[in-house]
Formats: C-alpha cells, structure tokens, sequence
C-alpha cells in the first residue's frame, strides 16, 4: 500500500516538475514535443497546451465519484480488521480529484482526507494509541498533504503554461513545433491563417513533407549549425494547401532537455513574399535603368567607336591593295601577299573585337559573376575612351598595380561603371586650360578597412584635375537625379553606385590632392563570396 503511495507521490511530482520548465521554455519559446492536441467538444481541436485539462465527466459526476472513494476508504479503514495504513489511498482520491477541481477545491478535498483519515484512526484507535497505530496515520496525513501540495503546485504550473502558450496565438507570425523526427506536435493559429491547414490537420504531419520546403542550404548544414548554436535564420520557400509559394524568414530555435537531448524545433515563419517580390521589381528597375544608361554611354562614345572601326577597315584596305599589287608583278611575291593577307585578317579581327564589345555593352542579359583581371578591364575601357581623350585634349596617366589578384564581377557592368566615371572626368575638365587636363585611372590593394578586411578587397580610381565639386555635395553625388552638369540628368553615378554596391563594393567621391575630383570603387577579391547581383531581365 506504501509502495502505491509512494507511485501517485512520484507522479504528481513529476509532472510538478514539468511544470517548473515552463519559464524557461517560454523563455525559449520552444515546447516539449510531448505536448499533443487535444479535441474540445465546444471550440473544435486544439492544443493540449491551450485546453483545459480533460474531464472524463461533468462536475457533479465527479463529486459524486470523489465523494464514494473517500467513503469506500473509510469504511474499509474504519471497519477492516487489516493493520495496515489503509488511510494512503486517500492518495488516490487526491490524484483523480486534480483531474476535475481547481486549487480551492483539491485543497477542500486534501484536508477532508486527513480528517476522514484521523476520524478513523480515532474511532479504531480511542482507547489503544499504540506507536505503530500513530505511525501508520502520521505516514497517511504526511502522503496525503505531500501529494496535494503537487497537486497544487502542478495545476498552477499547468495553469501558467498554457496562458504563457495562449501568447503564441496573439502573434501574427506563423509558429509551430516539431519533435525530433520532424513531425508537428503545435501549430498555431498564426500557421493556420498563412499556410491553410487547421491545427489537427497539421499535427502529426512532417513539417517538410506538409509544406513541401525548400532550404537555402543542405538540411545537413542547417542542422548542423542548429546543433552548434541553438538558433538558425534564413530565407526558406513553402507551399501553402491552396498550392501558393510563399517566401518566409524563418527562424529555429532547438529545445534541449537537462542532458542535452533535443526534445524539438520550434520554427517562426515571418511571410515575406511581398517584400521579395518588391524587391525584384525594383532590381528590374534598376537593371532596365542601367541598359538605358550604357545606350546614352554608347551615344556619347560614337565618334571614339567610328574611329576605332574606321581604323581596322582603312587597314584592311590598304593591306588588301598591296597584296593584288605583289600578286599582279611579273613574278607574284607570294611571301609578301601572304604578309599583307594575314595583316589584313589581324586588322579585320580587331573591327571585329570592337563591334564585340559595343554589342556586350548595350546587351540586355542576365550578369555574369566571373573572375576579371582589372588592368584588362582598364585597357579595353581606354581603347574606347581614345577618341574622346584626343577630342578634349586630355593627358591619361595609367597607374595599374603589377600582379593584382583577380576581382569577380559582371565584365560588362564593371565596363560600363569605368567608362562612365572617366567621361565624367573627361568632360569635368573642359573648363581648365589643356595643358593643365590629365586623366589618372589608378588600381591597387585596397590598404584602408577594418583589420583582416582591406587585403580582400581593391581599389579603382579615377582622378582629374578639374574644378572639382564643393564638399557639401560630395555626398549626393551618387543621389539619383543629382548632377554638377549644366545638360546632366544625374544617374550616371547612381546607375554605377547601384553596380558597385552589387558587387559587394563600396564607392565615394573626395577631392583630389592637386585639384579636380577622385572617385573610388573598391572590389571584392574573386575567391570571396559576394551579395546576390544586380538581375537584369533576358530580352
């Protein structure tokens, strides 16, 4: 009899124990997978969590059944010749009460055991108070008030839980827990409005089979950092029931027991479909603005690109010439028409090479991130620059860093970026006299940044020595729509501050020592990761 005394004691207790994890678990906002759902007659299903606790009858009923345990109990313990500590079960009467009564009632019903308990022992007992007599009763009162003691504390535990619980169905954010086999054991009502499924619909279900998600990296790696950290946060795509993708920062916290075991995953979903779909949009903008940008570019460069076709052609004219004048002599020179014949085709493959990079440069395509070697770049956008330096009687000084390690960009876009911000300074220096006009493009490592940052990076620039601009305006030169050019619209320098930025590059214009204007983009080595480019949409 002792020994189930002692069982109910250690069943109360448990589940007292359970409840004095509540803070910290809300804490975490992460509940034990244990926690099931329950179906409410009134409300439909429902968390266990949120419920009540069951009834298995109404209130009279329970009364009535309290009410024949304790005289079943007494009687026995009252009229049984057994010289035992019958008075225990009482145990019993206060575990099943705690299934129907609140803490008044349990208390009514604790203290009514005891007095039923010393009643009996009085009347058995009145005129023999034997020790082993007392024993056998202090033993009962003590079982009986250790056992609705827990029964009290695990029904305000349990009381705190499941209001502390209620909160995740005030946030709008969709929640739900899954146990370490990935199955839902909570969804709340946040999970209901944005995905569809009811509550006892998803319970049960494997969160990643229901929803059908799609993770930004292998589910081993997340796990793994998930084990690591306790946390992970990243940007992940599920299905709704209607069949909609929704785009959701999702956030997983990992709940662990005493030992260290995982007990769940609670995950919160933020929807941001929306703001994603924004956000492409405005790449769209942006790109379809830069494809504007590089045609008014390629305007402006006409004259440099008539010349630079113009010279190849006359050359292939004038080698074309020489060759029929060595084949028609007496005795045709075939070694020398051979000579102008190949002088012809390197001549024809340079028009070529420049028709080539024309076409990339007014392309509408998707960019391509690949590794660039930067003194080529600035050749090939000085090869295009000639005319328009020789136009404004500009002097080019190139200070290219021997040796650079390559950069990882869309060629095309880092061509346009340089072009731009050299004809800014070619045309910003029309004012000065022409002796006083030089164009210095510089590239090298990047020396200014936080410790371990600046050797990933390098730097570009482009420095003149034109008037400059005032330091008040330094910092909006880069604003859309902000120009120090009498005929300028001012999105040149926003258009390359957006492809910059793209890059993973950070660009900012300050005066430069001998007078003029130096602006500098700086440029992520290309074995670093950089951010998502900027998407151009396919003509």
């Amino acid at each position: 009899m002792l020994d189930n005394a002692a069982s109910g004691t250690r069943s109360a207790g448990a589940a007292s124990a359970d409840a004095r994890l509540l803070p910290q678990a809300a804490r975490r906002t992460c509940l034990p997978s244990r926690w099931r759902l329950t179906e409410d007659p009134m409300s439909g299903p429902r968390s266990a969590l949120l419920s009540e606790p069951p009834r298995a009858c109404s209130g009279w009923q329970g009364q009535a059944l309290v009410s024949v345990l304790c005289l079943a109990i007494f009687l026995v313990d009252t009229l049984s010749p057994l010289d035992m500590a019958i008075a225990v079960l009482y145990v019993v009467v206060v575990l099943v009460s705690s299934r129907w009564f609140r803490s008044r009632g349990l208390i009514v019903i604790g203290a009514g055991c005891i007095a039923l308990a010393v009643t009996s022992f009085l009347v058995m007992h009145a005129d023999d108070f034997n020790l082993a007599a007392v024993m056998r009763c202090v033993v009962s009162i003590a079982a009986i008030a250790v056992t609705t003691l827990l029964c009290l504390r695990n029904e305000a535990a349990t009381a705190s839980l499941r209001y502390q619980a209620a909160l995740l169905d005030l946030s709008y954010d969709a929640i739900f827990v899954r146990d370490p086999l990935g199955r839902v054991v909570y969804w709340n009502v946040g999970a209901e409005r944005l995905y569809g499924w009811s509550r006892s619909e998803a319970t049960g279900q494997v969160a990643d089979a229901l929803l059908r998600s799609v993770l930004p990296a292998p589910r081993h790696e997340i796990m793994g950092a998930l084990e690591a950290t306790g946390q992970w946060e990243g940007e992940v795509i599920h299905a709704t029931r209607d069949g909609r993708k929704v785009t959701c920062l999702s956030r997983w916290s990992l709940q662990r027991d005493d030992r260290g075991r995982s007990l769940g995953i609670m995950e919160t979903n933020h929807d941001i479909t929306g703001r994603k779909t924004a956000e492409n949009e405005l790449h769209e903008a942006q790109a379809h603005l830069a494809h504007v940008t590089r045609v008014s570019t390629v305007g402006e460069l006409t004259a440099s690109i008539a010349h630079e076709v113009n010279q190849p052609l006359a050359a292939v004219v004038t080698n074309g010439e020489a060759c029929l004048r060595w084949l028609r002599r007496p005795v045709p020179d075939i070694g020398e028409a051979e000579k102008t014949v190949t002088r012809m085709i390197a001549n024809a493959r340079r028009a070529s090479d420049v028709i080539a990079r024309l076409r990339a440069l007014v392309r509408r395509g998707e960019p391509d991130h690949l590794p660039v070697h930067l003194a080529d770049l600035v050749e090939e956008s000085v090869t295009l620059l000639e005319r328009e330096l020789a136009s404004h009687d500009v002097r080019l000084v190139l200070e290219l860093a021997p040796d650079l390690p390559e950069i990882r960009g869309d060629r095309v876009q880092l061509l346009q970026v340089l072009i731009n911000l050299a004809l800014n300074a070619i045309q910003a220096m029309d004012t000065v006299p022409e002796a006083q006009r030089t164009l210095t493009i510089r590239t090298a490592p990047m020396t200014d940044g936080p410790q371990g940052q600046a050797e990933r990076f390098v730097a570009v620039s482009v420095e003149d020595t034109g008037p400059g601009a005032p330091s008040e305006t330094l910092a909006s030169l880069f604003t859309p729509f902000v120009s120090t050019k009498k005929d300028g619209i001012g999105i040149g320098l926003s258009i390359s501050r957006s492809i910059v930025e793209a890059h993973g590059g950070r660009i900012l214009a300050e005066p430069a020592p001998q007078g003029g204007l130096r602006l500098t983009f700086t440029l992520p080595l290309a074995d670093d990761l950089p951010p998502a480019p900027l998407k151009e949409p396919l003509s």
